[in-house]
């Protein structure tokens, strides 16, 4: 009889509290767009050339931008949201051979045109900037190279003011920070970004490489001004106006012994002006008020690191996704003025595509960008797999 109860107590124990560290989140109205698939008669994308690095929405066509494996070109493709299908692919090497990442994030114009940067598929060669449109009402892509800001440096993380047409990046290996002016298409360089002597030093100590420390996306705040982020932890700032670069005071929120893998994963823009961060090293949230730069630490929404994007609905709601390899992701929402964080858990959309007519639930075990639709009621995230699909839900 006790051997009984002694099989039966941690069964009864144990069920609930794995149900809870294991949660779906499934809202009514999502969907997966099967972008990727080998060998398929339909439109899509092959197997290792389908990273979905960079994201961003326009109008009814969510683009995408790819990563690919070594001697492989990376895609742009646009799916239609309303269709829920992918519409058009566009192979980067078309127009611009030797490249392997579009890693950068996308830089929107008001013109709704998107810029991207490259990186290229050997070490020492040279990233370009591209130009992205949708024409037309089939989300036909047009790509047009606009050149290459530094020689012999790739292009890690750009961004775009729309106001000013120029574009702000940081550059890869070395991590310079670079104007580039539209128009003239000419380059600006400053090396206030680069790693002095002693953060050189912390970097071979924890035997870190430029992927592991560079800014991963940049933003502009309703100023003009621009924000990143450089080894060791730091945040940084550009004014246009006055062509200078400034550390903020505050540093990136940190964990005890982990400080260097301080860097911002991802950015976004709160209607009320208020700048949001995402941390990749400990997967911390922070805000900063542009207008005194302090910087604010919020926590962390799961015990994971990583914070790849950040998005904002139509209700003031932030949206993120947290975790990844060797985890899997979580996505996860924040309000200042509501119930905080609210760890939705790992997202499993239905995917319905010809073939599989009656729908399989498809799980975002890895996933590398999130943005919103343009009237912030829909979001929109892309993995980053073998055969990496998009999925889409609707803010409540």
């Amino acid at each position: 009889m006790k051997k009984g109860l002694w099989l039966v107590i941690p069964v009864c124990v144990f069920i609930p509290l794995l149900n809870g560290q294991y949660t779906f989140f499934t809202p009514k109205g999502s969907f997966t767009v099967e972008v990727a698939l080998d060998n398929s008669p339909y439109l899509r994308l092959p197997i290792y050339q389908n990273t979905i690095t960079s994201l961003e929405v326009v109008g009814d066509y969510a683009i995408g931008g790819t990563s690919a494996e070594p001697g492989l070109s990376p895609y742009v493709f646009a799916v239609s949201l309303s269709k829920r299908r992918l519409v058009s692919v566009f192979p980067l090497e078309k127009v611009l051979p030797g490249q392997r990442k579009i890693q950068s994030g996308f830089g929107k114009s008001n013109g709704r045109v998107l810029y991207a940067g490259t990186m290229p598929d050997r070490a020492g060669d040279t990233g370009h900037i591209i130009a992205v449109a949708v024409r037309g009402s089939n989300g036909q892509i047009d790509v047009t190279d606009l050149g290459t800001p530094i020689s012999g440096e790739g292009i890690f993380a750009l961004t775009c003011d729309p106001a000013c047409k120029a574009l702000y990046g940081i550059s890869h290996a070395n991590g310079k920070f670079f104007v580039f002016h539209i128009p003239e298409g000419r380059t600006e360089v400053f090396d206030l970004v680069s790693s002095d002597r002693r953060t050189r030093g912390i970097l071979r100590e924890y035997a870190l490489t430029p992927d592991d420390v560079l800014a991963r996306r940049l933003i502009v705040d309703r100023a003009g001004r621009v924000y990143g982020s450089h080894p060791v932890n730091k945040i940084f700032r550009y004014d246009p106006t006055t062509r200078r670069i400034e550390l903020l005071p505050d540093e990136l929120p940190e964990v005890w012994g982990r400080r260097a893998l301080g860097r911002v994963d991802s950015w976004a823009l709160a209607p009320d002006g208020t700048i949001y961060g995402g941390n990749a090293g400990d997967g911390q949230l922070f805000k900063i008020n542009p207008d005194t730069g302090r910087v604010v630490n919020l926590g962390k929404p799961a015990m994971m690191p990583r914070m790849k994007g950040l998005a904002f609905a139509y209700n003031g709601v932030l949206y993120g996704v947290t975790g990844g390899a060797p985890g899997y992701s979580h996505l996860f929402s924040y309000s200042s003025s509501g119930r905080g964080f609210v760890d939705l858990g790992n997202p499993r959309f239905i995917m319905s595509e010809p073939g599989i007519e009656q729908g399989i639930p498809w799980r975002g075990f890895q996933i590398a960008t999130l943005t919103a639709s343009e009237d912030g009621r829909y979001i929109v995230m892309g993995e980053e797999e073998a055969l990496s699909q998009l999925m889409v839900f609707p803010v409540e």
